[in-house]
């Protein structure tokens, strides 16, 4: 109980500066004697503490102390806190205490790097709601029930283990076992309505490689060959990576892409105009020509 005591009167030294042996007393429920034997401690152990007399008086650590600096590096320092934003950003439970004390701890309050908001652009409060229900679900190993709505517009309900969301693919998907199938399962978060929470546990461990443990992912994958426009080179550079691109000589590109194949793929394809030419494969071609003829009949 000492040890944890003194780190926090440590704590709030730092964040208070100044502060009266009466007032730390209350807060820890001990006597005024015993926080001014916790203060010598302290003052032996180096920690640069001392205590001033008359109004706005108390015990005080100097401006600019910085605890145990010297254990780790000023990168380590960041690394942590930048680590520690993240989650905060998600909103995951419990960071924000540590986040302060370490960030008094370092000196390097203020400190704000990211922020994090799973829900697509224009997207109404409910999709932002439903990526918390399913992050507590995740987190606290609860059961979830959805109605679900497949690429052929096929709505059926699910009662599922959640246990990881994904971000692939320009896409957010959640990863669980579902009951009703009796086998892992990924689903796009965008066509799952009426989310619901349910009071009710699970214990499940998570496979090793979820994307290999999916037959479903994998019956699913295609290589897609896109030649593209110049005048799209700025959606080149921003929706693939490098290693995907091949500059030809009058300035398109020859992108090689591996992507799920489903209604998605097709509308993704569409959204490049006239500024995209599937080359391979043949199939994914020939499905796009018919969805561009049946789009031009209803401009006929």
């Amino acid at each position: 109980m000492q040890i944890n005591r003194l780190f926090e009167i440590v704590y709030i030294l730092l964040d208070k500066k100044t502060i009266t042996a009466g007032e730390l007393a209350e807060h820890f429920e001990v006597s005024i004697r015993t926080i001014y034997r916790d203060i010598e401690v302290l003052s032996g152990a180096g920690i640069p503490i001392y205590t001033s007399k008359g109004k706005g008086g108390g015990i005080s650590i100097i401006e600019n102390f910085v605890l145990n600096k010297s254990m780790l590096s000023e990168e380590e320092q960041n690394d942590i806190l930048m680590s520690l934003q993240g989650l905060n950003a998600t909103k995951y439970p419990d960071t924000e205490p540590v986040l302060k004390k370490l960030s008094l701890l370092f000196n390097k309050q203020g400190m704000n790097w990211i922020d994090v908001d799973f829900s697509h652009w224009g997207s109404k409060n409910s999709e932002r709601e439903k990526f918390d229900i399913l992050k507590r679900a995740i987190l606290n190993r609860n059961l979830i029930t959805f109605d679900y709505f497949s690429s052929y517009k096929e709505k059926t309900e699910r009662t599922v283990e959640p246990l990881k969301l994904i971000f692939k693919g320009q896409s957010w998907y959640l990863y669980g076992y579902c009951r009703v199938k009796d086998d892992f399962r990924i689903f796009k978060i965008t066509r799952i309505k009426n989310l619901n929470k349910l009071d009710i546990a699970f214990m499940r461990d998570i496979p090793k490689d979820i994307w290999t443990e999916s037959e479903t992912c994998k019956n699913k994958l295609v290589t897609l060959v896109l030649r593209i426009h110049p005048k799209m080179a700025y959606r080149v550079y921003d929706e693939f990576d490098e290693e995907c691109i091949q500059r030809n000589e009058d300035g398109s590109f020859n992108v090689t892409v591996t992507l799920m194949e489903n209604e998605w793929v097709y509308g993704y394809i569409l959204s490049y105009g006239n500024y995209v030419e599937i080359l391979e494969p043949k199939h994914i071609r020939e499905i796009v020509k018919i969805k561009l003829k049946e789009a031009l009949k209803k401009y006929l």
